[in-house]
């Protein structure tokens, strides 16, 4: 899919209200142009380790604790059940399958508030300059490192609750996808990958490199074939040539505070140029508070300049990376308060609006 957005703006995904309509009415007044379903984590199922488990065989919450397991003999038929579901979804026949992968509004009130408004707001005779919608999902190896079966083991190193945690975060983004697709409006998927910054750390050791590449990619697979963009998203450092060795269409990441890694890169970022990628500029920085009262959208907007004059002399023309970039805050808004939150809106909005001058 050809897509130049221009560095337009959207998000990551995470606001700190715990009440969908509000979160639903900052998203179209500062993002209009890519709006995205806002994530709210400060609700009991919407936490990003939480959100997407629902449905996966094994997976309970109990004694304080969310967690697989895989002890018991009714695992062994919900994994049979799961597998019969997901033949059923992933071949395509059963119109109805792929509803069994579905998120409930208790763990995505937001997306459901999203769907109800964006009707409203982007009827077919009004776009109101909307270009694309974004939704998200939490990432393959942030959740199978975080969550972990009874006995506290990483899920990713049981290769049946890895094979469960990648199978349904598929057809999840894909069920995510039927329903964001009804406004005739291409849509962007972001796969939220924050713990890809302890990739190679000896917390994970035994994890290799194919592996992690072959379960994005299957994620992103099944996106692809609903013909719509996938998007990578780590708001901390990693090794960012793995990122760019997957299909991935839009390489998110935190630029106010890892730029300078990332263009250690520069030979992988110019082949992903290349072939059509783009690069999401994580400018505000949600994850420094005090940094986020202090700065400026012109200040912003000069940072983000200087880094593309970077990348110019490196090789990637800026008219090529104006074309082909995103603007949005450096990560998810869950530990800002609602009024600062506010503000990363506005300066996202801001620095988009002040570099599309130069378009």
């Amino acid at each position: 899919m050809s897509f130049r957005p221009g560095c337009l703006a959207t998000i990551i995904g995470s606001l700190p209200h715990i009440t969908a309509r509000e979160a639903v009415d900052l998203v179209f007044k500062y993002i209009p142009e890519i709006p995205a379903w806002p994530q709210l984590p400060k609700l009991p199922h919407e936490n990003m380790m939480i959100q997407f488990t629902e449905g996966m065989p094994g997976f309970v919450e109990r004694d304080d604790r969310a967690y697989f397991d895989t002890s018991t003999s009714a695992f062994e038929e919900e994994l049979l059940n799961f597998y019969e579901k997901y033949i059923a979804a992933s071949e395509g026949e059963d119109q109805h399958a792929l509803e069994e992968f579905r998120m409930s509004p208790e763990y995505a009130s937001g997306l459901y508030e999203f769907l109800v408004r964006a009707g409203l707001e982007l009827a077919p005779t009004g776009l109101e300059g909307a270009v694309a919608v974004k939704g998200q999902i939490t990432g393959p190896f942030t959740l199978g490192t975080t969550l972990t079966d009874q006995d506290r083991r990483c899920a990713y190193y049981d290769s049946r609750l890895r094979e469960v945690l990648v199978k349904s975060l598929a057809m999840k983004a894909r069920w995510q996808i039927q329903q964001l697709r009804r406004y005739g409006l291409p849509v962007i998927i972001f796969v939220d990958e924050p713990s890809m910054q302890f990739f190679g750390s000896s917390a994970f050791v035994g994890i290799s490199r194919e592996d992690v590449i072959r379960d994005l990619n299957e994620v992103m697979g099944a996106i692809h074939s609903e013909g719509c963009m996938a998007g990578i998203h780590c708001c901390g450092n990693t090794d960012w040539s793995l990122i760019l060795a997957t299909e991935v269409d839009i390489l998110s990441f935190d630029s106010y505070e890892f730029f300078d890694r990332l263009v250690l890169y520069v030979d992988g970022l110019k082949e992903f140029m290349n072939r059509g990628g783009i690069i999401s500029w994580g400018i505000t920085p949600t994850l420094q508070k005090d940094k986020l009262s202090e700065e400026t959208a012109r200040s912003l907007v000069s940072k983000i300049e200087s880094d593309m004059e970077e990348l110019d002399k490196r090789g990637i023309a800026s008219d090529h990376l104006l074309h082909q970039s995103l603007i949005t805050p450096g990560c998810g808004m869950r530990g800002l308060s609602e009024e600062m939150a506010v503000l990363a809106l506005e300066l996202t909005r801001d620095v988009s609006y002040q570099i599309r001058q130069r378009l």
